[in-house]
């Protein structure tokens, strides 16, 4: 008989060499940047001198901002526009070129440009295009006698003018997102229903919305931590202003850091984001029990 040679005197450290380069730089990269942000939170620290620890007086002078809470409604807001913005428009484009017609890759690529171009450069092209006096739009529009407002220099449009940059910018990301979804769903249960007599709206919101459930969750999902991250439109097109009309969290943490040099203050507003968004996660994750999972 032969004998088969056993390896056994490895089978508990392979999985671990496998994922050592991994650790390190979880470790390295994560977890230590994490506990390290967390001790600048409690200290004054300006990158010059050494950090001197001040316990909680940066979460004091935090909360006892009334930008603060402004800078937190500004996010709240642009978060909820976002999302609901980009995953309507997304799923709607997605219904759309959910179909095998000529030319309809060219559309595909078309929407999805924006996504891959860099959003600095978006942002440029979208202050020119909404520019007063000799913008594209003010143009437009004052040939039909409508005088168009101050899109980013006005704080009540400000807000809602770098959303729809954003949502325009990543509304293909979220296209194929769900169009994988739609094209997972069998065509036969598509064909039952249209031979049963249902009708385009109720195949729509009786059949393919919720079979794309767990589609939706996801997408929810990505669209919220997309929203939390928006840094390189604001800092494009407005900078946070006017009068911090669109500041958010992550970019008052820019601001705090790198323009203020106020590290510690910064940390505490990246803390209280974390929380933010880690409390979203959980609630998401809540709610996937109850409606995200997919028809039999």
């Amino acid at each position: 008989m032969t004998k088969t040679k056993s390896y056994r005197w490895h089978s508990w450290i392979t999985p671990w060499l496998f994922i050592f380069p991994t650790l390190i730089g979880l470790i390295i990269f994560r977890l230590i940047p994490i506990v390290s942000s967390l001790y600048l939170g409690f200290t004054e620290w300006n990158l010059l001198r050494d950090p001197v620890f001040i316990g909680l007086e940066n979460f004091k002078e935090l909360f006892a901002d009334p930008d603060f809470y402004l800078i937190i409604s500004n996010t709240i807001k642009l978060t909820i526009w976002y999302v609901i913005g980009s995953m309507v428009v997304g799923l709607l484009l997605a219904i759309l070129i959910n179909n095998k017609i000529k030319g309809i890759k060219f559309f595909r690529a078309a929407i999805y440009m924006p996504v891959i171009t860099s959003s600095v450069a978006v942002g440029i092209v979208w202050c020119w295009i909404l520019g007063p006096k000799f913008g594209l739009v003010d143009i437009i529009l004052s040939k039909f006698g409508i005088q168009a407002p101050y899109w980013i220099s006005d704080t009540k449009y400000a807000l809602g003018t770098v959303t729809f940059v954003q949502v325009w910018k990543m509304a293909g990301y979220y296209m194929i997102l769900f169009l994988a979804g739609l094209q997972s769903i069998s065509n036969e249960v598509i064909e039952a229903s249209i031979v049963d007599g249902a009708s385009s709206s109720q195949r729509l919101f009786k059949i393919t919305i919720p079979m794309l459930a767990p589609t939706t969750f996801f997408v929810l999902t990505v669209a919220i931590m997309d929203a939390f991250k928006n840094f390189e439109l604001i800092h494009a097109m407005t900078h946070g202003g006017p009068k911090n009309a669109t500041n958010t969290l992550v970019y008052d943490v820019y601001l705090n850091a790198f323009t203020y040099y106020r590290v510690g203050y910064a940390e505490a507003i990246a803390y209280v984001l974390l929380a933010l968004v880690g409390g979203l996660t959980i609630l998401n994750f809540i709610i996937k029990k109850k409606w995200a999972q997919p028809l039999e």
